[in-house]
């Protein structure tokens, strides 16, 4: 039998400092009762959707105490305010009892990731263009010139499916009939049911904007997650066993955000709508691994977010590392060795720079002799090494907009 639900309350006065930024992991996250609550961040990458200022109902602290990472926001008690405290440990009971509020995390986060993600390629591509279903067509230009022809046979399919009358239709078919004896593509058409799918290496579970009707759990393997924009491929995730995804169109019934294609040979569990809604009820396990997901995700973005703003290319490739290693919960150890589950490829799109570019910073990258490339993998012989070079790139960044900051103060007061 499961012990009650127990929630605390508690009150700050206007004024008060109710989570920092950066301050340890967080154990429980809290729902506004009354009074209204500002969240702000040292540095504002993006404005949070909806605005900064939190009032009844509101719900923060989720995406730090969900992920068991450190805070990731500073909030403040704009007036006198009573908040319900959640402990993470209580979540599950908190779902059973009361569905509606974990489906109201659970969309409010689906919208933040959408958000977040745009605003991502906003910034690593500058592309700022709303997207159709005629997009398929570009998606499958893309890997078609890439010789990746799996992701490429599957995209015009979905093209010719979804746009019957499109501008590209006859190429379409035309480049797949070309590249039909070299493509393997899986899984053409949608199917209603549950059940357990295989998809092989480089094969395409789904592309940015078609129609979702189902998430994904991860069986065995590896999926990668990414958005094709301004003929650039942006590597968001790469998710292993366990992991979920595709929830955003399920919940939303909006289009996919972003493709998803196997990494390695991937076993999927699909789950539509209607047998989504009845796990709510009596699966809240999975619903609570839905949300310390997304909440994963969503620490992990933002982190993202942040290392665009670094000048530096090369800065920013290191600073991608340690995200990856604080991701995988990696102790940062001097001497410690570490192989990353992706090569100088991926990223070199994960911090989105055109191919010279990235190139460019992978020998320089690869000039410091703890770090190297093996079998389409990044291997270092000291994490500790990442760590520091992380670090003295975010300082640079850090004295650098500070003293433009002093400058363009003195100027505004000359």
């Amino acid at each position: 039998m499961s012990n009650p639900l127990q929630l605390s309350m508690v009150k700050f006065n206007q004024g008060a400092y109710i989570i920092v930024e950066g301050k340890q992991k967080a154990d429980h996250f809290y729902i506004i009762r009354s009074g209204k609550v500002r969240i702000s961040k040292e540095i504002e990458v993006v404005e949070e959707e909806g605005g900064n200022i939190l009032g009844p109902g509101d719900f923060f602290g989720v995406v730090s105490t969900m992920s068991s990472h450190s805070h990731i926001e500073t909030a403040q008690a704009l007036t006198e305010v009573t908040l319900i405290s959640v402990h993470r440990e209580n979540y599950g009971e908190l779902i059973r009892v009361n569905a509606p509020v974990a489906i109201k995390i659970i969309e409010a986060f689906s919208r933040r990731m959408r958000y977040l993600d745009d605003a991502l390629a906003r910034r690593t591509l500058n592309n700022t263009a709303e997207l159709d279903l005629g997009h398929l067509f570009n998606v499958a230009e893309y890997y078609a010139r890439q010789n990746q022809y799996n992701q490429a046979y599957f995209a015009y399919y979905q093209y010719l499916r979804h746009c019957p009358n499109g501008e590209y239709v006859e190429l379409a078919r035309e480049r797949m009939q070309k590249i039909e004896p070299y493509a393997k593509a899986v899984y053409l058409d949608s199917e209603e049911e549950v059940f357990t799918r295989t998809y092989p290496k480089d094969t395409m579970v789904f592309s940015e904007t078609m129609p979702g009707k189902e998430l994904y759990i991860i069986q065995k393997g590896s999926v990668k997650i990414t958005k094709i924009v301004d003929d650039n491929e942006v590597l968001l995730a790469v998710l292993k066993p366990g992991d979920i995804f595709g929830e955003m169109a399920l919940i939303e019934n909006k289009p996919r955000s972003a493709s998803a294609i196997a990494f390695e040979d991937a076993t999927l569990l699909a789950v539509n709508k209607e047998n989504f809604e009845r796990m709510v009820q009596s699966q809240p396990q999975i619903i609570s691994r839905l949300t310390q997901l997304l909440a994963e995700r969503i620490w992990f973005i933002y982190k993202q977010l942040a290392n665009t703003l670094l000048n530096d290319n090369l800065g920013r490739m290191y600073d991608a590392l340690l995200i990856q290693l604080e991701k995988a919960r990696v102790p940062i150890k001097s001497g410690e060795s570490y192989t990353f589950e992706f090569g100088m490829r991926e990223l070199i799109n994960m911090v989105g720079l055109p191919p010279g570019e990235g190139n460019r910073c992978v020998r320089e990258l690869l000039r410091n002799s703890r770090i190297k490339a093996i079998d389409n993998r990044i291997q270092t012989t000291d994490v500790q090494e990442i760590e520091n070079q992380a670090k003295y790139y975010r300082k640079m960044e850090h004295i650098s907009r500070k003293r433009k900051e002093k400058s363009q103060g003195s100027i505004a007061g000359a």
